[in-house]
């Protein structure tokens, strides 16, 4: 029997929200035609194999929570909220070098598309703005670059707005690229860490996503931990415990 990879975190008519694991698709993609597992096919199951319709994005390599509406008006109702910025999202992010403790990235962002044949067209460019926190800095004794030590940082990244791989690019931008990040980030840090812990995997992790329920009105705030990989990457940064680590994510 096949193991479904997807942890329900929330559950009720109108909802359920689920754990994500990195490397999963949400939804068939033109660019990943030859993939047969997908998250939504997951949740289906979850649902007793009724139909469900996820209302937000999750990159493939990108873990954590993920919401889908078991019902058409509600998936619209939720999809207004997000439209409107009434849905907050939190991620954690492991970030090369040093970023200032907290800061505002607003830098508009071309969208990219998924069809290939689009590739070649010129593409609107969208207003996006990502709020981050510091949370934990290291300073490891590994010649990786040109410097005789490796700077990374831990943040909470806040986006207010929601382009695709908007807090990929935005942390390109500043010059603080997340580990993992085969497209926007550090060939060289990636390999270090591929290497180090036994997996290259982005480390980026959605953990919390808060909004007013679609038919009470009540504040929902789903929360979700990141996987055992990711916390044994973070495990470089003295004192970063697992319990500090829970304790933000369930703030």
């Amino acid at each position: 029997m096949m193991i479904n990879p997807l942890t329900v975190l929330f559950q009720d008519e109108q909802l359920l929200a689920v754990h994500k694991p990195a490397g999963l698709l949400v939804h068939r993609s033109p660019i990943d035609k030859h993939e047969t597992e997908f998250a939504l096919q997951y949740a289906r199951a979850l649902n007793g194999g009724d139909h469900v319709y996820p209302v937000h994005r999750l990159d493939r390599p990108t873990s954590g929570v993920l919401v889908f509406a078991r019902d058409p008006e509600t998936a619209r109702t939720l999809g207004k909220a997000l439209m409107a910025g009434e849905v907050h999202k939190t991620y954690l992010a492991m970030v090369r070098g040093w970023p200032a403790a907290t800061g505002e990235i607003d830098h508009p962002l071309r969208d990219e598309p998924e069809d290939r044949r689009k590739k070649g067209m010129e593409q609107p460019v969208r207003e996006a703005r990502t709020r981050f926190q510091t949370l934990a800095t290291v300073e490891i004794p590994v010649e990786i670059e040109k410097y005789p030590g490796s700077r990374y940082a831990v943040v909470e990244l806040f986006p207010e707005t929601g382009r695709k791989h908007q807090l990929r690019r935005h942390m390109k931008h500043i010059n603080h690229p997340i580990i993992g990040d085969a497209n926007h980030g550090r060939g060289r840090h990636n390999r270090y860490f591929a290497q180090r812990f036994g997996e290259g995997r982005l480390m980026l992790a959605a953990t919390r996503m808060a909004f007013a329920h679609p038919k009470t009105g009540e504040a929902i705030s789903i929360t979700a931990e990141p996987d055992k990989g990711f916390v044994r990457v973070l495990s470089i940064f003295p004192g970063f415990s697992f319990r500090k680590l829970r304790a933000i994510v369930a703030r």
